[in-house]
Order: structure tokens, then sequence, then C-alpha cells
């Protein structure tokens, strides 16, 4: 069957509202009410948040949801140079759908955080509640913890920590949807094994940079967050750097991990038609 190309990027929208809603939606409950203790818990939510998009839209639109693997699909599988700009914004578009509808179920929560915690929303360290939304190195909760410091990740830190997050995420999305793979998932379950990659790229990266891994994931929400009162703390951020550290580097990241998959590991695997 074919689709329209407004059915593909109405499945990106839906698709990155799901991941948005869910995986962020960890991020709020965990920091503001506590209800996660722990980051595996948070990491794993965002894992599923992932495979059930994947469930939902892939059939349509391939379930990006993610400008980094857009691109990287553009770059090594063919995929429509011509489709990547109305993806992407159609990414943007969930993304920041998903942060507006959190808001709407949060903001009472936020307000009694940032009482709580005497924050001055987008004054000087109101990253604390801005987390919920747009990303910032380190992990904010680590350093109102005393777990970090302000000082313990620099901007080249976390810049290679997103474009090494994000190179593995693809690497394995590419290699868990190989036909050519005889290792792949088999049926239906390459969707669990991302969900799974994600979530263990995030318990290592989220204390240095809070794992965007997603250029729309950040910047919807960052964007939505700017204009609900957060400001600069949002963009440019309180140290700056978010476009090379959120949106640059993933997608380096993951044009250069798929990179290796399709020059290193699918010239060694047998022809599509060699499999039995």
């Amino acid at each position: 069957m074919k689709r329209s190309l407004g059915q593909e990027c109405a499945a990106e929208v839906l698709g990155t509202f799901i991941l948005v809603f869910f995986g962020v939606g960890s991020v709020h409950a965990a920091t503001l009410t506590g209800a996660q203790s722990g980051l595996w818990q948070v990491a794993v939510v965002w894992g599923v948040a992932i495979s059930l998009a994947i469930y939902a839209t892939g059939a349509v639109s391939g379930a990006h949801m993610n400008p980094a693997m857009t691109i990287a699909f553009a770059t090594w599988r063919g995929f429509p140079w011509r489709k990547v700009l109305p993806y992407v914004l159609s990414q943007l578009v969930g993304a920041i759908a998903g942060a507006a509808v959190l808001y709407c179920l949060f903001n009472n929560a936020i307000a009694h955080f940032e009482a709580a915690k005497q924050l001055v929303r987008g004054a000087a360290g109101s990253e604390l509640s801005a987390m919920v939304y747009g990303e910032y190195f380190p992990n904010p909760s680590l350093v109102a913890g005393g777990n970090l410091t302000v000082e313990s990740v620099t901007l080249l830190q976390a810049m290679l920590a997103e474009a090494i997050g994000t190179a593995f995420l693809a690497f394995f999305v590419f290699a868990v949807v190989d036909e050519r793979n005889p290792g792949r998932p088999n049926g239906t379950l390459f969707a669990l094994f991302i969900g799974l990659t994600v979530s263990i790229i995030i318990s290592i990266v989220a204390p240095l940079t809070q794992a965007g891994l997603n250029p729309a994931r950040d910047f919807g929400p960052r964007r939505f967050s700017f204009f609900a009162g957060w400001g600069e703390i949002a963009i440019p951020g309180p140290r700056g750097g978010f476009f090379t550290v959120y949106i640059l580097a993933p997608i380096v990241g993951a044009v250069v991990g798929s990179a290796i998959y399709e020059r290193l590991v699918r010239p060694a695997l047998p022809p599509a038609e060699a499999q039995v």
C-alpha cells in the first residue's frame, strides 16, 4: 500500500508525541515527585516508550522519531532526502505537543517543586526544574545532590557523550533492522531491542548530559520551556552549547555510527538471497 508523505509525517508527529509524553513524562515524575527513585527506572520507561512508538507508527513512517536517525537513513539507506525536512519538522511538532501536554498535567507540581527548592524560573539555578524539558550538562539533579559539580563535564565531554551515545544507537538500529543480518531479532522483536539499546545508553550517558540522543526530543521541549518562563535558562542555557551538544553531536554521531555498520559490518554479511 502506497502511503502519502502527509500520512508518513502524521505518523512521525504521533510517534514522537508518544516518545516524548512517556519518556519526558518519566523525567517529570522522577524529578518533581520522586515517583521513580533511580536512573535505571527512567531509562527503562524511555526504552519501553520507544518500543511502543515503533509498534504504533513504524509500519507507516518507519518510526524515525529522531532527526539524527532520519539523516542517517538518508545518508546510508536510501531514504529520500526530499523527505528529510518534512520528517524533521513533524518530529519537532510531535515533541512540542508532548511537552505542552505534560506541562498541562504537571504545571502545579513544577511550581511546588520550584517553591520547595527556592528556584526562580528563568533565573540561575532554575535548570533544576527546566531539566524536565530540555537537557543540561552535567545532570542538574546530580549537581544539586553533590554527586557532580558543574565543572565535572566540559563542553567537549558533553559533545562526545552525545555523539558516542547516538553512534551506538544508530549502529544497533541499523543492525537489528538489516534483513541481511542473520543475527537480527525475529519478526517484530527489533522494536524491543531498539528500546533496550536506548535504556542501556541512557543509564551510562544520562549522568553526564541527561542523554538527549535526539535533536527533536531536546529542542522541541526546550523550545516549549523557553516560552513557558525559563527563557535563557532554556535557550541558550546556563553554559551555552546546547546546539553543538544536543543537536549537532547526535547528528554527527548517528551518521558515524551507521557508517561503521554499513562500511565495516554489512559488507561481510551474506547477501539477502543467500540466507535460508
